[in-house]
This record gives C-alpha cells, sequence and structure tokens, in this order.
C-alpha cells in the first residue's frame, strides 16, 4: 500500500474527498491517478494491490470512494466487489476492460455504486462518477438509517402497546372507561399505571398509581408494578399486605432509591353495596352520584418507598348508592394550568369543570373533561396522564360468563 498523496492543487483545501485505488497494474493506476488530477476533484489518493491489503487499509482508515479493479491477484470479478463491500461504508466505482460488457452491470447488482470502463475515460467522467457514487451511498445509508428506526419504532410500538393492560370484567353491573396519555413525545406508555380485574367472588379490584420522574426507567416499573398488582390480586393478596408486596416489588426493581410510587387501591363489592380505599401517596377519587361529582374523604398513607417497610395503609370504606361511579386519577389532570394566569387547576377546578359536563356516557364523560383541562392547561405543563372511572348500576343483572380466575 502506498501512502496518502495529495495534489498541488489540493494543497491549503480542507475537505477533500478520500479516494482508494485498488489496483495491482502500476500502468493502470498511473493513468486513474492521472485522470484524477486533471479533475477539479479535491482529493487525497491511496493505493492499494489486493483486496486483503484493501480492507486492511479500510478498516484502519474509512475512505469516500474505492475505486476497485476487478482483476486482483486475490480475488476476480464480482467476488471483488464482495470482498470489499462488506468492510466499508464507502461508495464503490469498479474499473472493468473493453471486453467486460456484462463485469460492470454484475458489479452493481453486487452492491457498486457504478462502473468506469478503462480506456473510455475522461478527466469530467471520471470527476462526475466520483461525486455521484459518493452522493448515492450516502443517500442509501440514510435510507438505511431511516428504515432501521421505522422498525425499531414498530416493534416498540407494538411492546407498549401489548403492555397496556386490558379490564378483567365478567359482570355487567360494574363498567369501565380509562385513558391513558403519556408525557413523553411519541411515546405510548409514561410512569402512570392502573388496571382492573374481577375475581371469582364478584368483586371488582383496580389500581392507579404514578411512578416519580419521567422516561423509560419510570414506564418500566410503572409497567412491572401494575402487572404485579394483578398477579398479586388473583392470587388472593388484599389490603395492606398487598402494598407491603408492591412496596417490595418497587424497591426491587426501581433504579434509583429516589424512585417513589404513589397508588390507590380499590375494591369494589357490588353484593354488599360498599367500596374499599386504600391511598399511598395519593389523590383522593371523586365519587359521582345523581346528586353531583364530591371528592371522597379517605385515609392517607405514604407513597411506596419513602420510607421501605413503615408504611400504614388504612383503609376507608364508603356505601355506594344503587348507581354511581368513581373517578380515579393521577396528577396530570390536576397539575395543569386553569387559566392564562400560573394558577393550577387543582381538585376544586377540576370539580368545577365537571359540573358543567352534562354526558350520560362515561366514556365521552372523560373525554370531554380531559380536553377541557388540556385546552386550559395549553401545552404548559407537561406530565403523565392516567384516568380510571369506574360506574356501577345493582339494578342490573350479571351478564352470564365465565369467572375470570377460572
Amino acid at each position: 500500500m502506498t501512502d496518502p498523496a495529495v495534489t498541488d492543487r489540493d494543497a491549503g483545501r480542507v475537505d477533500r474527498f478520500r479516494i482508494l485505488l485498488v489496483e495491482d497494474d502500476d500502468g493502470d493506476a498511473l493513468l486513474v491517478e492521472e485522470l484524477l488530477y486533471d479533475t477539479d476533484l479535491p482529493h487525497t489518493l491511496t493505493r492499494c494491490r489486493t483486496a486483503a491489503e484493501a480492507r486492511g487499509a479500510l478498516a484502519a482508515h474509512p475512505v469516500d470512494c474505492v475505486l476497485l479493479d476487478l482483476h486482483l491477484p486475490d480475488a476476480s470479478g464480482v467476488e471483488t466487489v464482495q470482498a470489499i463491500e462488506p468492510d466499508t461504508q464507502a461508495a464503490i466505482i469498479v474499473l472493468t476492460g473493453l471486453d467486460e460488457p456484462r463485469a460492470g452491470v454484475d458489479a452493481l447488482a453486487a452492491g457498486a455504486q457504478d462502473y468506469l470502463v478503462k480506456g473510455k475515460v475522461e478527466p469530467d467522467l471520471m470527476q462526475r462518477a466520483v461525486r455521484y457514487a459518493i452522493q448515492r451511498k450516502q443517500a442509501e445509508r440514510a435510507n438505511a438509517a431511516l428504515q432501521i428506526g421505522r422498525l425499531r419504532a414498530e416493534e416498540n410500538a407494538r411492546l407498549e402497546r401489548g403492555l397496556l393492560p386490558e379490564p378483567l370484567l365478567s359482570s355487567a353491573v360494574v363498567t369501565t372507561s380509562s385513558r391513558y396519555y403519556p408525557g413523553r413525545a411519541q411515546a405510548l406508555l409514561g410512569g402512570d399505571f392502573l388496571d382492573v380485574v374481577q375475581t371469582g367472588d364478584g368483586q371488582v379490584h383496580a389500581v392507579i398509581g404514578d411512578v416519580s420522574g419521567h422516561g423509560p426507567d419510570a414506564a418500566a416499573l410503572g409497567v412491572c408494578l401494575r402487572i404485579a398488582w394483578r398477579a398479586l390480586t388473583l392470587g388472593g393478596h388484599r389490603d395492606q399486605h398487598l402494598l407491603t408486596l408492591l412496596e417490595q416489588i418497587h424497591i426491587a426493581e426501581r433504579t434509583g432509591s429516589d424512585l417513589f410510587a404513589t397508588c390507590t387501591l380499590i375494591t369494589l363489592d357490588p353484593d354488599a353495596a360498599t367500596l374499599t380505599l386504600h391511598l399511598a401517596g395519593h389523590h383522593e377519587p371523586l365519587l359521582v352520584t345523581p346528586d353531583g361529582t364530591r371528592q371522597v374523604t379517605a385515609a392517607h398513607g405514604i407513597a411506596l418507598g419513602i420510607a421501605p417497610g413503615l408504611g400504614k395503609w388504612t383503609p376507608t370504606t364508603l356505601e355506594l348508592p344503587p348507581r354511581g361511579g368513581l373517578i380515579v386519577y393521577t396528577d396530570g389532570l390536576i397539575e395543569g394550568f386553569a387559566d392564562s394566569t400560573e394558577a393550577r387547576l387543582g381538585v376544586e377546578g377540576l370539580l368545577r369543570i365537571i359540573d358543567t359536563i352534562d354526558d350520560p356516557d362515561p366514556g365521552a364523560h372523560l373525554d370531554r373533561l380531559i380536553a377541557r383541562t388540556r385546552t386550559l392547561n395549553a401545552d404548559r405543563h407537561t406530565d403523565d396522564l392516567a384516568v380510571l372511572r369506574l360506574d356501577w348500576d345493582t339494578g342490573r343483572v350479571p351478564a352470564a360468563g365465565r369467572s375470570p380466575e377460572r
């Protein structure tokens, strides 16, 4: 391999095309060097005599373009391109003989960007070929990177969709409506989580929670806690013991000791017409009745992970009206701005909005509520948002079907 040579006209030029010539014939190599000299291309030229030597040179010093003879001591024809192309991101222009009409086409199929016929190349043609080949290779690399990015994004989206919950209900007495909006742009999951399951005894269990922080670590921990909650609930764990187990899982899975999680556990018993709450650093739910909507007064406990092993979560049991609903939410619903000032919406502002919404459909009611809060906030505060609404009508007959535990 010869040392890189810089032509006189390249002196003082910063941006030069790095060209590697792979040619074992000294006469042909000299002709290529003269052709390049006669072009307007600012360049540095390095020469190798074999494919093996070229692979070593490319590994040590990347180039922009390879001028490749198809007849080398250790490779011939398309095999020459196949020997070089996997080891470089550079454009490849093959040099063919006058009696090789198909060689150039075959080289293009093998990965080369262009071909030139020895003896029929003028300086202008050489200049255009090198420039266009480099541009085509750059476009190919950009398209490949975009395709990889699209595939990765599609894979991540499928994964995130698979991690979103599906309510596990077998009775028509209780219905659910939920909305989930991650704060991260183009994400499907955030640190908030929610889920609903119905056990074989007819009780409906629900959870909503919020992992502190933002980003993929918070989202992963939120998914972990939701799945753990579902498995533990279906396994018969309840109340204080369930929260203790969730806290242990939270501590084991979190990426930093500063991460904590708030959550609310809900157990709705349609037969007894009662609803039991456990609050772990979370907001009180809103109770929807024919007379209006109000905030529930409930006992508070500390969030998971703040004081491991010291948490005490006292239950609050409510007697339910024959027909009504319960709205639980994360702080993304109330921490946005209430108007053009710096005032936050808060629970009182949320209740004022609810009083103005007259829509009997629970899902549409949530959509209008969230739309109103987002309009007021006007993108000034960005956070994950999860809202879950449980509606019951004890006058309805439970739908026939298998228990979710069977």
